[in-house]
């Protein structure tokens, strides 16, 4: 079965780190791009950051530059989103996805483009 599983989320106070993991199965994931998003409850879906499947492209939305920092590790099909200086603004459902795309990776391109795997999430709550 082809699929993503998302782990890592949890309750972190501010300030405080949280690393996600983003591991596939069924496919080979360095052959895709893969992108985090995440979702906060009544706000629309907001792309956070995307890798190629070298890794040697990303990309971070403004919101989380210089905080959070993702990486891939193709021998073991897995991609993570280190994310430090945590801030409650940082709060929502974490998604990854995975995409074909074979050149440099934007966040305003993944935006347009269309998934072609997703997981189901990992809730990462910032709160005192």
């Amino acid at each position: 079965q082809e699929q993503l599983v998302e782990s890592g989320g949890g309750l972190v106070q501010p300030g405080g780190s949280l690393r996600l993991s983003c591991v596939a199965s069924g496919f080979t994931l360095e052959w895709f791009a893969v992108g985090w998003f995440r979702q906060a409850p009544g706000k629309e879906r907001e792309g956070v950051s995307c890798i190629s499947g070298s890794g040697g492209s990303t990309d971070y939305a403004d919101s989380v530059k210089g905080r959070f920092t993702i990486s891939r590790d193709n021998a073991k099909n897995t991609v993570y989103l280190q994310m430090n200086s945590l801030k409650p603004e940082d709060t929502a459902v974490y998604y990854c996805a995975a995409y074909e795309w074979g050149l440099k990776v934007t966040i305003a391109t993944m935006m347009k483009y269309n998934m072609d795997y997703w997981g189901n999430g990992t809730l990462v709550t910032v709160s005192s």
